[in-house]
């Protein structure tokens, strides 16, 4: 191996998509507040029919670019031109190769946390903790039903399929700092489409509950749950399609209150 890589390891190292084999992980969908959605999307995305969150936590074993690691995610569903997806606010990983990856290419917000995923029986629990701060707690228990009754329709629009694969849009933004201090950005921010396949061996619908605790570098809580609809506990190959698209560039002063997701913001 050297710092300098030849044609064909760039080649061999190329694969369409970045796959997850046996992702374990543990979804909770709640309802938060129409202002909450309003407040936290940049433009210009819009907020979606319904104003929903979507959290999990996951276990990937095995992937096709990295060691083992551990990931959690806050989601917010969100429009683009009539196309729904989800916007994420936080992505805690435990890999920096995950959290390079998933920042330099895709423009997740990722940064590097303590976290857990324990199923026992039909209990599963985990967490996310940063600078001593556990932000969040999940818990799910696999009864095959979710909180709210009433919500399996509402569930099922945000593409969920117990019965096989199905997949997910996201919405990130890429962009960079500048160095010149009369400049905000190294180039105008730019709105990125990207899309998780799912191939689920195991699905089973949860009762969850989550538990937002305030921390200043980890504002999870300004989503505050509403209605919980229900979770789902699922094992299986995931993949992460390297077919994004640029779907716009956005104005850098209407993107610069937005554009701290990916570091720390310090008190002076």
């Amino acid at each position: 191996m050297s710092f300098v890589k030849t044609y064909e390891e760039i080649v061999g190292n190329s694969p369409a998509s970045g796959d997850f084999y046996d992702a374990e992980m543990v979804t909770l969908v709640w309802e938060t507040t129409p202002e909450a959605i309003e407040k936290l999307l940049p433009p210009p995305l819009k907020p979606a029919q319904k104003p929903a969150v979507l959290a999990f936590v996951a276990n990937y074993p095995s992937t096709n670019f990295s060691l083992p690691y551990q990931e959690s995610a806050l989601l917010i569903r969100a429009s683009f031109e009539g196309q729904e997806g989800f916007y994420c606010l936080s992505m805690p990983v435990t890999n920096d190769m995950a959290m390079a990856g998933g920042r330099e290419i895709w423009g997740y917000p990722k940064k590097l946390a303590n976290i857990a995923l324990q199923r026992e029986g039909d209990t599963v629990e985990g967490w996310t903790e940063r600078h001593g701060i556990q932000f969040m707690k999940v818990k799910a228990n696999l009864t095959g039903k979710i909180n709210d009754n009433s919500a399996m329709d509402e569930l099922l629009s945000l593409g969920l399929n117990p019965e096989g694969e199905y997949s997910n849009l996201a919405f990130n933004f890429k962009h960079s700092p500048s160095p010149v201090a009369s400049e905000a950005f190294d180039y105008p921010p730019r709105l990125i489409q990207g899309e998780t396949v799912f191939r689920p061996k195991t699905f089973i619908f949860a009762e969850g509950e989550i538990e937002l605790t305030p921390s200043e570098f980890d504002p999870w809580h300004e989503v505050p749950v509403e209605r919980m609809l229900g979770g789902f506990y699922s094992v299986g190959d995931n993949s992460m399609l390297n077919s994004g698209k640029v779907l716009a560039e956005v104005d850098s002063i209407e993107f610069a209150p937005y554009a701290f997701l990916k570091w720390e913001w310090s008190k002076q």
